[in-house]
């Protein structure tokens, strides 16, 4: 789990972003990332309104995917599809990047990692053949290190 502090330097960080970007980060928007912060795995939509219930009561699925959305245009966050759940971009500040999520099949947990000459590789790509990329993630599955250690 990591600091209070570097959470919060995390969530500063953000409204900064946000602020530069001229969009509001609400309450509820913040505490979702919060959650998230505390969070050492992805979690799903229905996960992350369970926890925003806890201090906001009223909080309805609408509620938590309005939240979602806002995150994923921002760039704060990607939706890990092969599971259906999110988890925090930690390169917030760069919304275009391409995003490579190592996801250990056995604890579950998402590396992410960011690649200069593949990004490089697939914008020459898409402009090879008239595409924009618009956004982009990399889902790989297999197992972590700790994982594969304790299986031999």
């Amino acid at each position: 789990m990591k600091s209070a502090q570097y959470n919060k330097k995390i969530i500063d960080d953000i409204e900064a972003v946000c602020k530069k970007r001229n969009v509001k980060l609400t309450n509820q928007r913040k505490i979702v990332l919060e959650i998230m912060l505390k969070s050492a795995t992805a979690m799903s939509a229905y996960d992350l309104l369970d926890l925003l219930k806890e201090q906001e009561p009223q909080a309805k699925p609408p509620t938590i995917y309005r939240a979602l959305e806002f995150l994923l245009e921002q760039g704060f966050i990607h939706k890990v599809e092969s599971s259906n759940s999110y988890i925090l971009c930690p390169h917030f500040s760069h919304p275009n990047h391409v995003s490579i999520l190592f996801i250990c099949d056995t604890c579950k947990q998402i590396l992410e990692k960011h690649n200069n000459e593949i990004e490089n590789h697939l914008e020459l790509l898409a402009k090879q053949n008239q595409f924009t990329i618009k956004h982009s993630i990399i889902e790989i599955h297999g197992t972590c290190a700790t994982c594969h250690n304790l299986n031999h």
